[in-house]
């Protein structure tokens, strides 16, 4: 893993843990082009898992998590991301597999990635 891709996931890990209260266990990322896609596996809590044990409760966990995380980048980008990536973030693609719990985020930047 690149340092880059090592500093890129750091980033996504802290914004989710200060967020959610837990970060992804575990973060795959891969730059194409002008994006970063990433793959996060071990995302939900104790008590999502819990409250995701009903269709309800799976769909109430999807709607807050991916709702939160666009809102949070809408409003701002995460501190240090488009000064690493040397791009600014243009948007941001995301949805979470509840059942799976594996998560992936698309994040398109103005330029292309170098490593």
């Amino acid at each position: 893993m690149s340092k880059k891709v090592h500093e890129f996931n750091d980033i996504i890990r802290k914004l989710r843990k200060d967020l959610f209260g837990k970060g992804p266990e575990r973060i795959h990322t891969v730059f194409v082009d002008n994006m970063a896609i990433s793959t996060l596996y071990g995302n939900i809590t104790p008590t999502e898992k819990f409250m995701s044990s009903t269709p309800e409760g799976a769909r109430m966990i999807h709607a807050a998590r991916t709702r939160m995380i666009k809102d949070l980048y809408a409003e701002a980008t995460p501190e240090g991301m488009e000064e690493l990536m040397g791009s600014k973030l243009l948007h941001l693609f995301t949805d979470i597999k509840i059942e799976e719990d594996v998560a992936i985020s698309v994040f398109i930047f103005e330029e292309k990635i170098t490593e």
